[in-house]
């Protein structure tokens, strides 16, 4: 069976509002007050790290101080109890995904984020029934570039690994997508869009809207 397998932040849903709260939630706790804001959804999509990082940077304290790794865990839980207040799913996501499931793909999620983190943000979302499967960054014990969790989410999908695509919104799926062997397509609508940048990492495919999703699949895994 062929597969399409979506990344989640800022691919199929705009979770930087939330992500970027948790980590100022960590600065004012140290007394650094809120150090990101609008103009930082890039580095929300990054990953908590690297969010910390940015803010240290600013600070005026080094991008590898042991102060990120006392954080990280409070950003976590920051993150997991307000998770869904900003969040949305991008215009056309779930319409999208039902017409690859009536059209008898298999779909499901590979993400670098800790998966019991998708899984709460998914079924609050209402969405998490739609996928078959959901590969986190911690669902093993590599996550992406490497190409073994696409391969994982296609199996534990249904379906064939080598039959897969994977959409997505950053140089991190383009190189999965690449290290796997099979398509890439990019969205340029996340946090990280912007047409110029996208078509820099020369994926199969482009999209700046879901509608396009469906017909661009079909012709990929032709």
């Amino acid at each position: 069976m062929k597969s399409v397998i979506f990344d989640l932040d800022g691919t199929l849903a705009d979770t930087s509002g939330d992500l970027l709260a948790a980590a100022n939630a960590c600065f004012r706790g140290i007394g650094m007050g809120d150090l990101l804001g609008a103009g930082d959804e890039w580095v929300a999509v990054r990953g908590g790290r690297a969010m910390l990082r940015l803010g240290f940077s600013r600070a005026g304290r080094a991008e590898d101080d042991p102060g990120i790794d006392v954080l990280y865990p409070q950003l976590l839980s920051h993150y997991a109890r307000d998770i869904d207040t900003h969040t949305v799913l991008y215009p056309g996501a779930m319409e999208a995904v039902e017409a690859l499931l009536m059209a008898n793909y298999r779909v499901g999620i590979c993400t670098n984020k800790p998966e019991y983190l998708a899984e709460v943000l998914l079924t609050r979302l209402g969405v998490r029934d739609a996928f078959a499967s959901l590969v986190g960054a911690d669902t093993l014990t590599v996550k992406k570039p490497d190409p073994e969790p696409l391969f994982e989410a296609a199996r534990r999908a249904g379906g064939d690994p080598r039959m897969t695509c994977l959409v997505g919104d950053s140089d991190t799926d383009r190189n999965t997508a690449r290290a796997a062997g099979v398509p890439s397509i990019l969205v340029t609508f996340g946090p990280e869009g912007q047409g110029e940048r996208m078509q820099a990492l020369d994926p199969e495919a482009l999209i700046g809207h879901f509608d396009e999703l469906p017909g661009t699949v079909a012709r990929l895994l032709a």
